[in-house]
């Protein structure tokens, strides 16, 4: 099952109580104060898992919280701090504030970790209280409680190509024909409901990642169709693969235009995407129209380039793809060059 959105609530640990204690030895008359703090409480991490590809294990728990620390003891013993708690999240996780809605981490990469939740901070003992005029304090502190929140986690899939149409527009067979991947095809008009990742080899020391996202329709930037839930993983893609029914019952220029429409309102970065067009499904087109002309109307100062390919018979889809993987080295290329700051 593919879980891509997931609340929970986070609590860290809180802090554990400081000690009253005085020190008893014999023949050490007065001793003096001796109690230790207590002990921090655990926090809540949340940390990248490159082995996960979904969410779906943390939704089996709604809660998760850090142990307490331990309370402080005699002889100026600080209490044992409590266990922080890992979250383990797929690459691609954004982690928002429930409450607020201030996105607290975007995790991409191995490794990459943020506390979502701070354990308390253990109290005093009375030894730390000790001064000259005070020389047998008998007062100590709680400790403090930790952090609780609520939060939301959601997954943007990370891929290299995307592959963007409208629904039955034959991105899964593309994906099935070009991949290991097995993402449910049928032959009659039929929407993917789940992105499916799949690895696309160009021979033994060239590959990249193809993930095929749901058909999008008109309105899906304002939530139509869970339309946010699908854009939101076109934006980790370096390259945009746009599919067109070339022998559907919608003109390919009004395919291409509804596509474009949808995603440049749901964010014009969007657009700059370097991007790809594929006529698909021409083994159904009559002979004399193989090569559907494609009117680009108001795109009409654009260059993708166009292909035409039956990803059923697998016509046309080598070019497609050694290409593909040269954008994509290129992309690359550029982020290795010009990284994001930070």
């Amino acid at each position: 099952m593919f879980i891509d959105r997931v609340s929970i609530s986070v609590r860290g640990g809180s802090g554990g109580a400081g000690c009253v204690s005085f020190r008893r030895e014999k023949y050490v008359p007065r001793g003096g104060p001796d109690g230790g703090d207590g002990g921090r409480g655990g926090d809540v991490v949340v940390r990248i898992d490159p082995q996960m590809r979904t969410l779906l294990d943390i939704r089996r728990w709604k809660t998760y919280r850090a142990s307490d620390g331990k309370p402080g003891q005699g002889k100026r013993m600080t209490g044992r701090s409590g266990d922080s708690i890992i979250i383990a999240v797929p690459p691609g996780t954004v982690v928002e504030d429930s409450d607020t809605g201030e996105m607290i981490a975007d995790l991409t990469s191995p490794g990459d970790e943020v506390v979502v939740a701070a354990g308390g901070k253990g109290g005093r003992g009375n030894y730390s209280f000790r001064s000259a005029t005070d020389q047998a304090p008998r007062r100590s502190t709680q400790g403090a409680s930790g952090e609780e929140r609520d939060l939301e986690l959601t997954l943007k899939l990370i891929a290299d190509v995307g592959l963007v149409g409208l629904p039955n527009a034959g991105k899964s067979t593309l994906l099935r024909s070009v991949s290991a991947a097995h993402p449910v095809v049928a032959p009659y008009p039929f929407s993917t409901l789940k992105p499916v990742l799949g690895i696309v080899s160009i021979d033994e020391a060239a590959s990249f990642c193809m993930v095929d996202i749901p058909g999008l329709i008109e309105g899906a930037h304002e939530g139509k169709g869970l339309g946010i839930r699908f854009l939101q993983h076109i934006e980790r893609c370096r390259v945009l693969l746009f599919v067109i029914d070339g022998a559907g019952d919608v003109l390919p220029e009004d395919a291409y235009g509804q596509l474009m429409a949808e995603i440049g309102a749901y964010s014009a970065l969007l657009l700059d995407r370097p991007r790809f067009i594929a006529f698909n499904k021409i083994d159904l087109l009559p002979d004399d129209l193989q090569e559907p002309v494609f009117d680009r109307g108001k795109h009409a100062g654009e260059r993708e380039p166009v292909y035409r390919i039956s990803a059923l018979v697998n016509r046309g889809l080598a070019e497609l793809m050694r290409d593909l993987y040269a954008a994509v080295r290129r992309e690359i290329e550029t982020e290795i060059e010009s990284p994001p700051a930070e």
